[in-house]
């Protein structure tokens, strides 16, 4: 009988897609996949370590695991199993500890998933990391929707985060590989593929390519389908890509540009490679080249030395600009980093409220970019999935609709007509009764 292994996976899009590589290797090897809250005989735990509740996470999910089984072999894997290999090797029930690297040579690493006293620990350091290993997750077990791994590691030097001690160096897939592996994507009939990385605009810094270059190279590809960048700095977005994303149809008129903080005095202490005044420039390049353009940001609040008036800043800075949604998250201390050793600390209580206010600012910037959508035709990809009747689906600006459901619709684009929102969801005038699919035209 075939041995089953189930997955789990905590944090960024990237983690998932590596992820589903992993699995895959478990099922070329004999492993049967199955749920994570069945009893399986191997759990691999893919872990993040941006948030401060990491080992809190993990500590639970590894309980969970030995609940359903208690003979079952734990693995936990991922950025906070690079970081803090020794604190989770003490906790009980965890059989082996696998570094970034490591991940992806489990069974060269392991070979027999029995349980044993002692857990064992593969991790290199972090200036080992240099191999580049190829990754991409789907949402479903449809063929909409592919995060398509294509950049690892991060060079940068913000003073809030864990990830280049845990990812190593920037370094990409080459990219007559890149684009080999995503025209396989595209033959197996994903209509939106996702490229995603630690930092997907420095794609190509150690191989003689660029972000744009691959770009042009992906859109030559044959087939239906579009292109969705996961999130790019503001200062690795050039205006090449932002001139290649208004001239091609197969590019989505959407970006995801971090920003983290509105106030320049936070900026240069989150040692950010920008100012307020060079994010604002990229955003109304962005609006004024691209017609319609999605743009979601991310924010931290509550750094080290965030005073009222910095907050006030950002939340000033933000209510002005055209963009279309927030991601907002509160700073948590992340040991070695520089941030945990500042001063100024700022309150539980003051993160709260500050964290409660963008959220609002968001629905409502959100709200609004949606009701400028009604009246305008956009191009949905339909989704494979049924929820209370009715069928869902993205425009290329990440606009979010619904429609009765209607199996022809699933996995395929769709011209509409916006005609409504409720509650940051589009509703889009009736659909011709033959659902005929629309074709690109380059």
């Amino acid at each position: 009988m075939n041995k089953t292994v189930a997955f789990c996976t905590l944090g960024c899009k990237l983690n998932y897609s590596e992820t589903s590589t992993i699995s895959e290797e478990f099922v070329n090897n004999g492993f049967t996949k199955i749920d994570f809250f069945d009893k399986a005989d191997v759990y691999v735990i893919n872990t993040c370590t941006v948030t401060e509740n990491a080992e809190k996470d993990c500590r639970q999910i590894v309980r969970r695991a030995l609940r359903q089984n208690p003979n079952a072999y734990i693995i936990v894997t991922g950025c906070y199993a690079q970081l803090r290999a020794d604190e989770i090797s003490k906790m009980d029930g965890v059989d082996a500890v696998l570094g970034s690297n490591e991940k992806f040579k489990i069974f060269d690493l392991i070979q027999d998933f029995t349980k044993e006293q002692l857990s064992c620990i593969y991790v290199n350091a972090a200036e080992h990391l240099n191999d580049f290993n190829s990754a991409f997750s789907t949402d479903s077990d449809d063929r909409t929707r592919a995060y398509f791994k294509i950049q690892d590691g991060c060079d940068y030097k913000c003073t809030f985060c864990t990830i280049p001690l845990a990812r190593g160096k920037s370094r990409s897939l080459a990219e007559e590989i890149a684009v080999k592996q995503f025209t396989e994507l595209v033959d197996k009939g994903y209509k939106e593929i996702i490229l995603t990385g630690v930092n997907v605009g420095d794609y190509g810094k150690n191989n003689d390519s660029n972000l744009y270059s691959l770009l042009k190279k992906l859109i030559a590809v044959d087939g239906e389908f579009r292109i969705r960048i996961s999130s790019i700095e503001p200062n690795l977005l050039t205006e090449e890509i932002l001139d290649l994303v208004a001239q091609n149809k197969k590019m989505c008129n959407h970006f995801h540009i971090p920003l983290q903080s509105g106030s320049d005095k936070m900026l240069k202490l989150m040692q950010r490679r920008y100012n307020t005044s060079d994010y604002k420039s990229i955003i109304l390049k962005a609006v004024n080249k691209i017609k319609e353009v999605g743009i979601g940001v991310d924010v931290i609040i509550g750094s080290p030395g965030e005073t009222e008036e910095d907050f006030l800043d950002t939340y000033n800075f933000l209510k002005e600009l055209p963009i279309s949604y927030l991601h907002v998250f509160s700073y948590s201390e992340r040991p070695n980093t520089k941030a945990i050793l500042m001063e100024d600390k700022v309150s539980a209580e003051d993160k709260k409220r500050r964290s409660a206010m963008l959220r609002i600012l968001g629905e409502k910037l959100k709200n609004k970019f949606y009701r400028n959508m009604i009246g305008t035709e956009q191009k949905v990809l339909f989704e494979d999935s049924e929820k209370d009747t009715n069928i869902f689906g993205f425009t290329s600006n990440y606009v979010k609709v619904k429609y009765p459901f209607h199996s022809d619709l699933a996995n395929n684009f769709k011209i509409v007509k916006i005609k409504n929102v409720n509650e940051n969801i589009c509703s889009i005038e009736e659909l011709e009764p033959e659902f005929k699919t629309t074709e690109y035209s380059l």
